[in-house]
């Protein structure tokens, strides 16, 4: 038996595809180029075979997954985590959030911040700069965005840099598609007696 989850944690769920996934041996030489570039260019995952069913947006979609939130410079990667896993609060995506705040804890070696927010939610106690960056990635991650002049200043006072910036409206932006993606391809579940 499974259950569909509801709740925020750090323990990563499996994610059960409503669309059967491509299965490697009977795909196309098409989806197969397309399948080299996995996020994080790591294992091929249920999510992104059932992706590959549509190889045009899945040739996209892997690097600039990639780009986003590997590449050198600008917001490091735990503060990349940290605006996925604002958004993904927004968006109520269980899979995400969890995902996230896992890489985000053993990025930073702590799981006080990610445990604060599933906890508190928007009233965690947080680092000014941590703080900014959520807040901020909250309000982008809204439908239509709520983000204001007071929090990018807040930001900028934090110390973000231009760099920077760009990184978390472009994390924040990623998983606010991501995030409404996975809703309608499958579901956060976990098996009984996990």
């Amino acid at each position: 038996m499974t259950d569909v989850l509801t709740k925020f944690n750090r323990t990563p769920p499996q994610w059960r595809p409503r669309v059967t996934p491509v299965a490697l041996e009977d795909a196309t030489p098409e989806q197969l180029e397309a399948l080299q570039v996995t996020p994080s260019n790591r294992k091929v995952s249920a999510y992104v075979l059932t992706l590959a069913h549509d190889v045009e947006v899945l040739k996209v979609r892997s690097p600039l997954f990639n780009a986003i939130m590997y590449d050198k410079g600008g917001m490091s990667r735990a503060e990349r985590e940290l605006a996925a896993v604002a958004a993904s609060m927004v968006n109520h995506c269980i899979y995400c959030a969890a995902v996230h705040a896992d890489r985000h804890a053993t990025l930073e070696k702590d799981t006080s911040v990610m445990d604060s927010l599933f906890a508190n939610g928007t009233k965690a106690a947080l680092s000014p700069r941590d703080r900014a960056i959520f807040d901020l990635a909250y309000a982008l991650a809204q439908t239509p965005p709520a983000a204001t002049a007071a929090q990018m200043q807040a930001a900028q006072g934090a110390g973000l840099d231009a760099a920077e910036l760009l990184d978390l409206i472009l994390s924040s932006s990623l998983f606010g598609w991501a995030n409404r993606l996975m809703h309608v391809l499958g579901d956060p579940v976990r098996e009984a007696g996990q």
